[in-house]
């Protein structure tokens, strides 16, 4: 399966990132209060496709409930472009919202019952 580069930006372009993914994509959106609120839409990639170009420095981590998931947020404009999830310590979860989609064939997007998370993790891993 061969895979493109897209590219990614916070709102304000300070934070800039460029993942691999083929063409057709699935994405999760998550029902939990930080997913619901923040309207991430979650691409699930592994380490090894995923490269943060700019704006290490500008970004704020935040931790709750367990405190393993880092969620990262640009300080400048408050958009979370990616972040290390609990459910792949080995991958990020990046925002589908903050790349250009253009370079994408076909996105399907899944429902995901992460307000009852620990129920229901094993429906992802």
């Amino acid at each position: 399966m061969d895979k493109v580069t897209h590219k990614g930006a916070c709102h304000c372009g300070a934070v800039t990132i460029l993942v691999k993914t083929p063409r057709d994509i699935e994405i999760l959106r998550c029902s939990c209060s930080i997913c619901s609120m923040s309207g991430h839409l979650h691409l699930i990639v592994d380490e090894a496709d995923f490269e943060l170009l700019s704006g290490e420095n500008n970004l704020t981590e935040y931790r709750f409930n367990t405190k393993t998931a880092r969620h990262l947020f640009c300080k400048t404009c408050g958009v979370k472009p990616f972040y290390k999830p609990r459910s792949h310590p080995d991958g990020w979860s990046v925002n589908l919202n903050v790349l250009d989609q253009t370079s994408f064939q076909n996105i399907i997007i899944k429902d995901f019952d992460g307000a009852n998370w620990e129920q229901n993790i094993n429906q992802i891993r």
